[in-house]
């Protein structure tokens, strides 16, 4: 298959379709469970840590079991469960919400549920993309997904906050569970032939198999610098997901409509993001770029503390983060996926790519106690100046990668 003509590979527009479409209803909840806790249930700061934290346990606690799972079967079955049983979780909200009877605990089991098969689907995302895709067509493969899940962020969260303020959050969310069926349907429809998973005459057990992907992720210097920084990124990501909505809804008075325009824009700058980190890395080079993606990243969350009110200037420093920081992200996501996609091997593909995310959750669980426990004790704009600190260690730590400080030769090996 000829370089630029992923659009004429049917599969992986199915594929594509099923991943920008589940995102949109994601992100449509996203900020719309914490609105439900917050502006109906009246959740506390401690509440909504709970809640935020509930959506990252399983990850953290299976991801390496799913890992294995993932490169034990098929792919594409797993992936059309995931989305399956994500609807049917979510749809329950706004079943018993109609009722009256929605409760906080429901809340918790509910965001469990999703996690729980969003890291098999999305570690099964992962690796089920190179089966579709030609290896020299990685990068564009993600780049692509990354610029229409920016459409979709801007347009989820355009509307998310009116659909919020409007028709109330259980609406929004049912939503999500609606556009799972649909994701799952276009996966269901995808005919490429995967290729069988290894099986080993005596499969080793789990254990050993969990021990063998830490280890080769352990061994590679660019894969390990690749983890660390991804952990540390999502440290930061923990802290200013769990306080951002209370902050700017109690701290700085805005309301759910205005402040879903505003999480908006940060999907347009991740749309311009995508659209030229091919560019941006062929003449840094991949190293360098993810680097600059960090740093920029940091910079963006630094400008939240010197919002004091619900006008104009406070207006503008959120929009400025979410620009630059959102772009940062972008650049640096699609270059991380692309070059693990790459380099690690393709037995193991599932259990690395499991690693790489269970060290994140890990540290995103430790940020979104920290973000509560800073925000309760040391005010909301101490949190928010460490997550921009843990954002630039991110950055430092990839410079323990020579392949990465390499750049230009990162690059070609990555671009090709």
């Amino acid at each position: 298959m000829k370089a630029g003509s992923l659009w004429r590979n049917q599969d992986y527009v199915r594929l594509w379709s099923a991943q920008t479409v589940s995102t949109f209803g994601s992100l449509i909840t996203r900020p719309a469970l914490p609105f439900l806790a917050i502006l109906v249930l009246n959740a506390t700061p401690a509440q909504v840590a709970i809640l935020r934290a509930a959506e990252h346990i399983p990850g953290f606690l299976i991801g390496l079991v799913a890992g294995v799972v993932i490169d034990r079967f098929r792919r594409r079955p797993l992936l059309i469960g995931a989305d399956l049983g994500r609807a049917v979780v979510l749809g329950s909200i706004p079943l018993v919400a109609f009722t009256g009877h929605v409760r906080i605990v429901q809340l918790y089991l509910v965001a469990l549920l999703a996690s729980l098969l969003t890291v098999f689907f999305d570690v099964g995302y992962e690796s089920y993309l190179p089966a579709v895709v030609p290896a020299t067509q990685l990068f564009e493969a993600n780049g692509k997904v990354s610029a229409s899940q920016s459409v979709a962020e801007v347009s989820a969260f355009g509307i998310a906050g009116w659909l919020v303020q409007i028709f109330t959050a259980p609406v929004a969310i049912l939503i999500d569970a609606i556009t799972f069926l649909v994701s799952a349907g276009f996966i269901a429809s995808i005919r490429t032939p995967e290729p069988r998973a290894v099986r080993r005459a005596e499969q080793p057990a789990m254990l050993s198999d969990i021990a063998e992907g830490l280890r080769i992720l352990w061994r590679d210097s660019t894969l390990r610098a690749i983890a660390g920084a991804f952990a540390a990124l999502e440290f930061s990501y923990g802290i200013v997901g769990t306080i951002i909505s209370l902050y700017a809804l109690r701290v700085l008075g805005f309301s759910p409509g205005p402040l879903g325009l505003i999480f908006a824009v940060g999907g347009l700058a991740s749309l311009l993001a995508a659209l030229f980190a091919g560019r941006i890395t062929s003449r840094l080079g991949v190293g360098p770029t993810m680097f600059a993606g960090l740093l920029l990243t940091g910079l963006g969350t630094l400008l939240l503390p010197l919002a004091h009110s619900a006008g104009l200037l406070a207006f503008a420093l959120l929009i400025g983060q979410q620009v630059i920081g959102d772009g940062g992200v972008t650049i640096f996501e699609i270059n991380q996926s692309s070059l693990r996609q790459t380099l690690a091997p393709p037995r193991a593909l599932g259990r690395l790519n499991a690693a790489t995310r269970s060290a994140g959750l890990g540290t995103t669980l430790v940020g979104i106690a920290a973000g509560a426990l800073l925000a309760q004790n040391s005010g909301y704009r101490v949190a928010l100046l460490t997550a921009a600190a843990a954002t630039f260690l991110g950055a430092l730590l990839l410079l323990s990668s020579p392949y990465l400080r390499s750049g230009k030769q990162a690059a070609a090996a990555t671009l090709r």
